[in-house]
């Protein structure tokens, strides 16, 4: 009898010394942009996670799981202090999110000098599927230029020989040009790297009337491609000259270019992910994100559940346990779970090896203006750095 009492004295001393731990609510920091007209963009990442959550019952290896968001501002500096908040004084147990490449540059360092993981649902800054790549850094989404190396196929694929391209002048602009510029064999006619606080195309389009490129590709994600495209339109090169886009027209903006008679129909893009793949699991998601959020997800939207998904297939494997690093970072590696794009694994580098397919803006069935997949542009694409990754 004395014996039982002892150990059932000794267990409940162990469950006491484990349980507080394993009780708390695990709890993943997300930084988005929820204000600033890029808002836009980050309300979809947010609800993207939030669809995840409803799918896993909040639940990853046993434990509640929270998410705590907050906003960037689309500001590096504010970004950086928001993860500060989030590591120092929220004690998160995991880092998320990001959408803009100048954020993440700012905020990166901090999350992984604290030891903890880094799963970027966006931002594909490419230092860190090169030199700077990290054990803890797993991106959900893409090499920045990788799906700009996918348009430049493309317009090879379509013939085009001569090609002007615009882009905002920032990390990821850059990044996303370079991607074009690797892949694409027609001659560059002109390019235009323009400021963020930019609103007037007109010496751009009137450069572009000029040289009379084959077609035009332009990289103005958020608030700027509707501005941008609609001096476009007003120009008349929307009937003259074939325009060709990287992350500037998705689900999120298109209803809005539709509603105020932007005429982006018959323009084209590729990408790794497209509303209309019938694999169940995509299914699923479009079907319940329209039902709980009156609209349809676009990729970034995509790329936040799946972000939740892979962080849930490390935690499963640990039972709740993420001080068990080294065992949740093997089985993170694994990208054991059901993108919604279809086809995902990782490098060294924790970059996605994926596909690209081509898109095209049409009218539905319905009338809505909607985008569609077509034919597969690229197969197993990868960060075209990722040899410089040496750890």
């Amino acid at each position: 009898m004395y014996k039982k009492i002892l150990t059932l004295t000794a267990g409940a001393a162990m469950m006491t010394a484990i349980s507080p731990v394993m009780a708390k609510d695990l709890t993943i920091g997300f930084i988005t942009t929820l204000t600033t007209p890029a808002a836009l963009i980050g309300k979809q990442l947010k609800a993207g996670a939030e669809l995840a959550m409803d799918h896993i019952g909040s639940k990853m290896g046993g434990r509640n799981v929270k998410i705590l968001f907050e906003d960037d501002g689309f500001n590096p500096k504010i970004g950086k202090q928001k993860t500060e908040k989030l590591i120092k004084k929220d004690k998160v147990d995991i880092m998320a999110g990001y959408i803009w490449s100048h954020v993440l540059g700012a905020s990166a360092p901090v999350v992984l000098k604290s030891g903890k993981f880094l799963f970027v649902a966006n931002a594909g800054h490419s230092i860190y599927s090169g030199k700077k790549c990290h054990k803890n850094f797993f991106n959900v989404s893409w090499e920045n230029s990788q799906n700009a190396s996918a348009t430049g196929e493309l317009l090879n694929r379509k013939g085009v020989k001569s090609l002007y391209i615009l882009s905002l002048n920032y990390a990821a602009g850059k990044q996303v040009v370079g991607g074009i510029e690797r892949t694409y064999k027609g001659k560059v006619v002109g390019k235009d790297f323009v400021p963020m606080s930019h609103k007037d195309w007109s010496a751009e389009l009137t450069k572009i009337k000029a040289a009379k490129p084959d077609a035009v590709i332009a990289f103005y994600p958020g608030a700027w491609g509707p501005k941008f495209f609609g001096q476009y339109d007003q120009a008349g090169l929307n009937k003259t000259t074939p325009l060709y886009h990287v992350f500037s027209i998705d689900m999120g903006n298109l209803p809005i270019f539709q509603k105020i008679g932007l005429n982006v129909l018959n323009t084209f893009q590729t990408a790794q992910w497209s509303p209309d793949f019938k694999n169940p699991q995509n299914v699923k998601f479009v079907k319940d994100f329209k039902k709980k959020f009156g609209k349809m997800p676009n990729h970034f939207a995509a790329q936040a559940y799946e972000t939740i998904m892979l962080i849930k297939s490390g935690v499963d494997a640990v039972n709740g346990d993420v001080t068990q690093m080294d065992k949740m970072r093997t089985a993170l590696e694994k990208a054991d779970f059901k993108a919604l794009r279809g086809t995902f694994r990782y490098g060294k580098e924790h970059y996605p090896i994926q596909d690209f397919v081509e898109r095209k803006v049409v009218k539905g069935a319905d009338g809505k203006w909607t985008i569609v997949s077509g034919a597969k542009v690229l197969t197993n694409s990868r960060a075209y750095n990722y040899k410089e990754c040496k750890r």
